[in-house]
């Protein structure tokens, strides 16, 4: 068995496999760069070796590095996790090249399912079935603008070195292909040193199912049922469940036979996941259904296939990388309950989802005694804007579907995360959607119902009132003498003792001032002439003179301005302002141009995903102080859109 296993990722899957490898008596080795010094991976392995500065590229893709770190501290195995070079051939090579164990397939398995196009060739001789499209190697524009008139629009461009949802774009028309090229080559080139794509046809409804497939090195592979992961936004997944809602006995045999198939066609060993892309026009069904990629790691999706098997996969991982053989046969696994996912992101949707970064001054999940918290951040945590955004995974088990929603959609929407901002609300209105609830989703499922996922902007008005009201209490010195309350789903709020919340104040809302009030929040102000909101969310008092809201799922951080005067404060209406630290990747615009309401300016790079930064209103570009190639920080001003004014 191994005896050191050093961990080459960071966050939520380091943490995750430190827990496991722990509780199985494996010596843990942490690996970080300059941002996560202080990271909670780092401070939970047995070790902890600093490999760089922030960016990736400079720390955690730097195989050299990691593989020197586990020369130094003894380590015998290296567990990439997911991202990262969990995925690159050459890494695991030179790991096992270095006289170390791989905690993963063998490098060609993953050579072999690393290319989409290659893969679907390969599938294709496997008798697996594989969804039309072009993977040709004629990388040229004209040949792909033909191939994708040959297909028939809307098409799918997909980096054949892909994955995460990077380098994917459906184009609807002829006319949007070629930008649509440059964007997806752009990004798959900056995420992947690959720009090269093939095309699908898009699939009008389409639903994402995949396969957990694992094998060891005694010629056995096994499948732990499927997943549907068809919650997504801009091809990046958002809730998970499994098993897949309308799946048959028949049609679950078929494609988990597919699956073993795939897997036994690349002599795979370890975890993997085989991904499908079904045409659920008329449900579920078997001749509909098509393989779109192999993921060669473990997935971020994994504990809902966990939570139904009762199987730990990271476990499997370490004894099958040790060179035991499968734990359990094919017919000793069964599918037991329900169990969903939902990814937690850093962002705000309200602002079209703009990545959130900063310290985590509040940090609370809802209800985390019922659900499962995958996370690598704790309280007073920072998000940083070199990786990922995603904050945790909120996964419950249930005996259906419908109560493994319903204490989801009640834990996210009793999440408190602040001053940063998060996906919470959304997620918990999506769980709570008529169409979620009935099972009858599909990939398109957000983008249908975004306007009403999305939430508030702006507070409203008894968010608004619960703020003023908590002003009231702490300017009258009523703090330390009032109970805290949590919202709870739209009915009776109930007394909360979270550890998180223990020390601080909070009010229960009982009297009706009639006073002028003034609060403030992002620049905005609130006045109110009376206040008569009753006991309905959560209220914490951060000092005197500010307080936190939460409603749903969303906070909102309040300053008393009652003695302030009145009126609407905020910035320049045509200033452009970085959301986000980041690069700028493309300008579209020059000094003096002239522009349309929503044109695009220029493309901010952050947080391993593009940003589109466009005009709020028609008018003339001045002040332009960036170019491609410029990094900027949080809240620079980038440019100005002067408003044309009236008569011209």
């Amino acid at each position: 068995m191994i005896a050191k296993v050093l961990i080459a990722n960071r966050g939520e899957i380091a943490c995750r496999v430190i827990r496991t490898a722990r509780a199985m008596g494996v010596a843990t080795v942490a690996v970080y760069s300059d941002a996560d010094a202080k990271a909670l991976h780092v401070r939970s392995a047995d070790e902890a070796v600093h490999i760089g500065p922030s960016p990736a590229t400079e720390s955690y893709l730097v195989g050299e590095k990691i593989i020197a770190a586990a020369k130094a501290t003894g380590a015998d195995a290296i567990h990439p996790g997911y991202g990262f070079l969990s995925e690159n051939a050459g890494f695991a090579q030179a790991v096992i090249d270095a006289g170390l164990i791989w905690v993963g397939p063998k490098p060609s398995s993953i050579e072999a399912m690393g290319l989409k196009d290659a893969a679907k060739k390969l599938m294709r001789a496997a008798g697996v079935p594989v969804t039309p499209g072009y993977e040709g190697e004629d990388q040229s524009v004209e040949r792909l603008t033909q191939e994708a008139e040959a297909i028939g629009y809307p098409v799918l461009i997909k980096a054949v070195a892909g994955g995460g949802g990077k380098g994917m774009r459906k184009v609807d028309a002829p006319e949007d292909f070629e930008a649509a090229l440059e964007s997806c080559r752009r990004e798959a080139k900056a995420s992947f040193g690959n720009d090269e794509v093939l095309l699908e046809k898009w699939i009008t409804s389409p639903r994402h199912i995949e396969v957990q497939v694992f094998g060891d090195s005694h010629g056995n592979v096994v499948h732990l049922f499927e997943r549907d992961c068809s919650l997504q936004r801009r091809h990046q997944k958002v809730i998970e469940e499994a098993p897949a809602p309308g799946m048959d006995e028949a049609t679950r045999e078929t494609i988990c036979a597919a699956a073993v198939r795939a897997a036994k066609a690349v002599d795979y060993e370890g975890a993997g996941t085989i991904e499908f892309i079904a045409d659920a026009s008329e449900g579920l069904r078997a001749d509909r259904i098509f393989f779109m990629e192999m993921n060669t790691r473990l997935q971020v999706e994994h504990p809902v296939t966990e939570e139904i098997t009762g199987v730990d996969l990271v476990e499997w991982q370490l004894r099958v990388a040790s060179g035991d053989p499968l734990p359990l046969k094919q017919e000793e696994l069964s599918i037991k309950g329900w169990a969903i996912e939902a990814r937690l992101y850093a962002e705000d949707p309200a602002k079209g989802f703009l990545p959130s970064t900063g310290q985590l001054d509040f940090f609370d999940i809802g209800e985390s005694h019922a659900v499962r918290i995958e996370t690598g951040v704790r309280l007073h945590g920072e998000i940083s804007p070199y990786y990922d955004p995603m904050i945790a995974k909120i996964v419950v088990h249930a005996k259906t579907r419908e109560f493994a929603a319903y204490k989801l959609s009640n834990a996210c929407a009793n999440t408190i995360v602040a001053p940063v901002k998060t996906n919470a609300g959304f997620l918990a209105r999506a769980l709570r959607h008529e169409e979620f609830r009935s099972g009858e989703i599909d990939t398109g499922f957000i983008a249908r119902n975004e306007n009403d996922l999305v939430g508030n902007a702006e507070p409203p008005s008894q968010v608004v009132e619960c703020a003023a009201m908590a002003v009231l209490h702490a300017e009258m010195g009523d703090a330390d003498a009032v109970q805290l309350w949590r919202y709870q789903s739209r009915e009776e709020p109930q007394p909360f003792a979270g550890s998180v919340w223990r020390s601080l104040a909070g009010f229960r809302m009982s009297a009706s001032p009639r006073i002028r009030v003034a609060v403030s929040s992002e620049n905005k102000e609130y006045v109110l002439d009376r206040v008569v909101t009753k006991p309905a969310m959560l209220s914490t008092i951060i000092d005197g003179r500010s307080v936190l809201v939460a409603d749903m799922g969303q906070s909102w951080v309040f300053t008393s301005t009652r003695n302030e005067g009145t009126g609407t404060h905020s910035a320049h209406d045509g200033d452009i302002i970085a959301p986000m630290p980041g690069k700028v990747i493309a300008v579209d615009v020059a000094e003096g141009d002239s522009v349309t309401a929503g044109q695009r300016l220029m493309v901010l790079e952050a947080m391993k995903m593009e940003h589109a930064l466009t005009a709020p209103f028609a008018g003339t570009v001045s002040g332009l102080s960036v170019s491609a190639g410029s990094q900027v920080q949080v809240e620079a001003l980038l440019c100005v859109v002067e408003p044309v004014e009236n008569g011209e």
